[in-house]
């Protein structure tokens, strides 16, 4: 299940990206590939809560949330044809390289300490 769940959480990744990319040649297509990889990725992260008990995990958690709810935002931008979401998803990314280097990290960590 943990196999197949992270397949299709990377693929979600990739449509988010295609689509990023895809905008600036069919804008009209675009937001639906965006929206679609933005609704798989934001299934399977809350779906995934974090494990750990530490406050820092929790925060880091937290801030993948925050870039889900950023990336459904840029959705909504990309559909109104506006060039905000281009901002938006850039600080949603943030976000989420960072809590995915330093989330498996506290993981561990946590662990260790146990």
């Amino acid at each position: 299940m943990r196999k197949s769940k992270d397949i299709i959480f990377q693929i979600s990744g990739v449509a988010i990206l295609l689509a990023a990319i895809l905008y600036f040649f069919l804008p009209e297509f675009a937001p639906w590939l965006m929206a679609a990889g933005v609704i798989v990725f934001t299934i399977i992260t809350a779906k995934s809560p974090y494990e750990g008990k530490s406050i820092r995990g929790k925060r880091l958690f937290t801030f993948r949330v925050f870039a889900c709810v950023l990336m459904a935002v840029a959705t909504y931008f990309m559909f109104r044809q506006r060039n905000e979401w281009v901002v938006i998803m850039l600080i949603a990314g943030v976000f989420l390289t960072y809590s995915a280097f330093v989330l498996p990290r506290e993981l561990s960590r946590e662990k260790k300490e146990e």
